[in-house]
């Protein structure tokens, strides 16, 4: 199981930081894009993620 969440870790790493080492003026946008945001448009997003990744997870 360790090794799974591991696994599991190392590959959202990865995926989180292809962004801003391939393009970092894009990255640096989309945060001030982010921080206009309000607060329950962004909860909003983050509970989406999350029901994706418990969706993702009994799937599999």
């Amino acid at each position: 199981m360790l090794d799974t969440l591991l696994l599991a870790l190392g590959l959202m790493l990865i995926l989180e930081g292809l962004m801003p080492m391939v393009s970092p003026s894009n990255w640096r946008r989309l945060f001030e894009q982010l921080l206009q945001l309000e607060d329950g448009q962004i909860r909003f997003f983050g509970m989406a993620m999350v029901i994706t990744g418990l969706l993702f997870w009994f799937v599999s």
